[in-house]
């Protein structure tokens, strides 16, 4: 498969966005899985420095409007050497574009400008201990009371929450009609009194999923974003911003690299076993680049989601065997190794992609129950 040449431009982007990763590397250190695991505040700072947060975000919101392009490019940089993005990530990929798109101007007068300047982190509350990848299945609600809502629930696997300034929060208003009806987006500040985090501990010490517990929490009616009860649709756009970057295949790009250092490339099952990897890497950037100039399909982010992370999955497997009885050592290069389960899982399992897949971007016809 074909390498596809940049405009001269973009690969000196490219290059300018290799050597600030390098930096970053070497001032803060190389992370596992950068985007989620890599925290960082001072190289959050770099990043706004550089004018790579909000890269396409429109000006007139304090962004650059540069070409979609652009941000997967540098993205793709700073992940692939394990550059510590994730104090901005989730603002400069999710939130920011969400609240520019349903936000009020006061809302984004207040938000935006911090985000961009890479001085807040946020977190996204959704996922619930009895809903699992079924977000209408959700329990955490806001009261209206007043001036304010009335929050209570829990959530988890919220990356960050320990360490987040906001809270963009999924709870359900109303319990009328159907379960995807009633669902509104709130933003919650991590520091308001009722929020309870306790971080999760996984098998490889990282400690970014967290618990989240709310508990008569107050927040002021203006922080609803959107419609009331009718934010459903939001959310679904917002993880086509979360399933189909750049993030979903070059999260382990760095212990690639490190594997094939020490692959026998005389061997030539190991040339086959590489050549399939570095078709995966072309085909999935392709994917990613079709999902960042809009020239997909509504709903393909989980195609691309699915293929990106199975790929990566097939990565670690390629990286253990590569380095062989070391990679039983429990270091850095290992807790990498064992962080592949959760790619396919993270942002919504496989099962579910190819669920939506089937559903709604095939219009496939549900088998009935018994």
């Amino acid at each position: 498969m074909p390498n596809f040449d940049l405009d001269p431009e973009l690969e000196h982007l490219r290059k300018r966005a290799r050597d600030v990763a390098a930096d970053g590397v070497a001032r803060f250190g190389r992370h596992n899985d950068s985007w989620i695991n890599g925290f960082s505040k001072e190289f959050a700072q770099v990043m706004a420095d550089e004018g790579w947060i909000g890269m396409g975000w429109p000006k007139q919101y304090g962004g650059q409007e540069r070409p979609p392009i652009e941000r997967v490019i540098v993205a793709e940089e700073m992940i692939a050497a394990g550059a510590p993005i994730a104090a901005m990530w989730f603002a400069d990929r999710q939130m920011g574009p969400t609240l520019i798109a349903y936000g009020t101007e006061d809302q984004k007068a207040e938000y935006l400008p911090k985000m961009l300047s890479g001085e807040t982190t946020w977190c996204i509350g959704m996922s619930e201990p009895d809903a699992g990848s079924d977000l209408a299945a959700l329990k955490t609600a806001a009261v209206r009371d007043g001036d304010h809502w009335v929050i209570n629930g829990q959530k988890i696997w919220t990356s960050f929450g320990e360490v987040a300034d906001y809270c963009y929060l999924i709870c359900r208003t109303s319990s009328d009609g159907p379960p995807h009806r009633g669902i509104s987006e709130i933003v919650v500040a991590m520091d308001t009194p009722g929020i309870e985090v306790r971080p999760i501990t996984d098998m490889t010490t990282n400690r970014h999923f967290c618990e989240v517990y709310f508990t008569d929490v107050r927040v002021p009616i203006e922080n609803l974003v959107g419609v009331e009860g009718d934010a459903f649709k939001q959310t679904m756009r917002q993880l086509e911003h979360e399933r189909g970057g750049i993030d979903r295949l070059v999260s382990n790009r760095a212990l690639y690299d490190l594997a094939l250092e020490r692959a026998d490339l005389s061997d030539p099952l190991v040339r086959q076993e590489v050549a399939r990897l570095e078709i995966g890497y072309r085909v999935g950037r392709l994917l990613v680049y079709r999902e960042v100039l809009r020239q997909a399909p509504a709903g393909f982010s989980a195609a691309t989601k699915c293929f990106c992370t199975e790929h990566e999955w097939r990565v670690a497997e390629f990286v253990s065997r590569m380095l062989g009885p070391e990679a039983t050592l429990f270091d850095e290069v290992t807790k990498g190794i064992l962080y592949a389960p959760g790619y396919t899982i993270m942002g919504g399992t496989s099962n579910v992609m190819r669920n939506i897949l089937g559903e709604r971007v095939l219009g496939l016809p549900r088998e009935p129950r018994p």
